[in-house]
């Protein structure tokens, strides 16, 4: 089967249904009036260590309003990225729905808001990592009404002490839970190493 995307009705459930899993950036924001909010995105990767740079794609509207995220982070410059696991993967689900930008988020998942270090949008107490970013560009997409790129700087990450050793996180402990298509996700337990291949320069 051969697709083209501008033309394929449901493309949307394609494109997700085969880029999998993806990593969820759980994004924690405040908006200039002090709202907080607090939102998954699924359109989300770690994209350089040096300046340490992480990308997402946001959707400029959910119809009826304007996302928040996008918002905040365009307003105030600065967001953070939670790390979602197991233990709060249902938590964050609860958050996806559209509310009206002055509810809390924290408040509907029953999640701890605590307060970052360097920039004012505050961190998921629960999620075993905080990034706290601020943001680099904003790269619009297509005509710059539907969505738009979001590239972030991590000015400082927040790891609990029991899943990092030296530079080596422990995925067993972190338990990273990454997104599928539709209502599906899945988790990381079973896990399997390949040793990457150095070129050693010769011939033959």
């Amino acid at each position: 089967m051969i697709i083209d995307p501008s033309n394929y009705e449901g493309f949307n459930r394609v494109l997700t249904g085969v880029i999998v899993p993806r990593p969820i950036a759980f994004v924690s924001s405040v908006s200039s009036e002090g709202i907080v909010n607090l939102a998954p995105f699924s359109f989300f990767n770690a994209m350089a260590y040096d300046p340490a740079t992480i990308v997402m794609g946001i959707s400029r509207s959910a119809g009826w309003k304007e996302k928040d995220t996008l918002s905040n982070i365009e307003a105030t410059g600065e967001f953070v990225v939670n790390v979602v696991v197991d233990d709060i993967s249902e938590a964050m689900n609860r958050t996806a729905a559209e509310f009206p930008a002055d509810v809390d988020e924290f408040e509907i998942a029953g999640l701890t808001a605590k307060p970052s270090k360097k920039v004012r949008a505050p961190r998921v107490a629960e999620s075993p990592v905080n990034m706290e970013c601020k943001l680099s560009q904003v790269v619009e997409i297509g005509d710059g009404t539907n969505h738009a790129i979001v590239i972030g700087e991590i000015l400082l990450m927040h790891v609990r002490d029991d899943i990092i050793s030296g530079h080596r996180i422990n995925h067993q402990r972190l338990q990273p839970v990454g997104r599928l298509a539709g209502n599906m996700y899945c988790s990381t337990h079973e896990v399997y190493e390949m040793v990457r291949p150095q070129y050693d320069g010769e011939e033959g």
